[in-house]
């Protein structure tokens, strides 16, 4: 296995956002690309990402690769690629070879991880409701929700998106369909803004979000950006009767 990346900024973003939610990943790489399918360690959600083939500038595979990887280690290699550097990937035997090439060549070299487990599918769910907006938007909605409360709660009807949260305050931000893309029957869903607060550092990758919920149902976010996709599902949070 031989990959290049010219551009490794978005492979170092999508790293830094999942490393938020999990610690140890199995990375696949496969003629199609290279991809993640995690969960979190509480269950509450699951990450995915894909890097398609065709944005490596080398992509050199002979049988697909499953690399169990650190996630904190591999970000902190990353993290050194500078604007112009360029990121080559390989393995060798139980190491995870990473060299960065700018002004001068440096090399690291990172323990692969027995990680037990089977590689999940991302759910192929039908959603009553779909929102498509900007994404800097919906970060300053959970921003907003998260002066008030713990949880917030999504409302969609077929021309409004609103999302509300209370505590001994209380936010309430709408939109209209002039202002968003809704595609949407009427859903109301409450969920965790410890894992949303999360899941919005997405927009460092996309100017889009997609936001697709149903009835106290898990939700689900995409922010794609060209054929790169990273999304999120998120288990509803349901508040328990006393």
């Amino acid at each position: 296995m031989q990959l290049k990346l010219d551009s490794p900024k978005l492979l170092s973003d999508i790293v830094s956002i999942i490393s938020e939610l999990v610690n140890e990943v199995r990375l696949r790489v496969s003629k199609d690309g290279m991809s993640v399918t995690a969960i979190d360690p509480a269950n509450v959600a699951m990450i995915y990402f894909k890097i398609p083939s065709d944005l490596f500038s080398q992509f050199e595979l002979e049988k697909e690769e499953v690399l169990g990887v650190n996630l904190e280690n591999f970000k902190a290699v990353l993290r050194r690629c500078q604007l112009g550097s360029s990121l080559t990937i390989a393995r060798e035997e139980n190491r995870l070879k990473l060299g960065i090439q700018d002004r001068i060549k440096r090399d690291f070299s990172l323990a692969l991880l027995d990680i037990e487990g089977e590689d999940k599918e991302m759910p192929k769910w039908e959603f009553k409701s779909v929102i498509k907006m900007d994404s800097e938007a919906f970060v300053e909605v959970i921003e907003d929700c998260g002066v008030v409360s713990d949880a917030c709660t999504f409302i969609s009807e077929p021309t409004k998106f609103i999302v509300e949260a209370a505590g001994l305050n209380s936010a309430r931000i709408e939109f209209t369909s002039d202002e968003v893309e809704i595609y949407s029957d009427n859903s109301v869903a409450r969920f965790s803004l410890e894992y949303l607060n999360k899941f919005v550092k997405g927009a460092k990758i996309s100017s889009r979000v997609t936001i697709s919920f149903s009835d106290n149902h898990p939700m689900r976010i995409d922010f794609p950006t060209g054929n790169v996709m990273l999304s999120f599902v998120l288990a509803p949070r349901i508040e328990q009767d006393n």
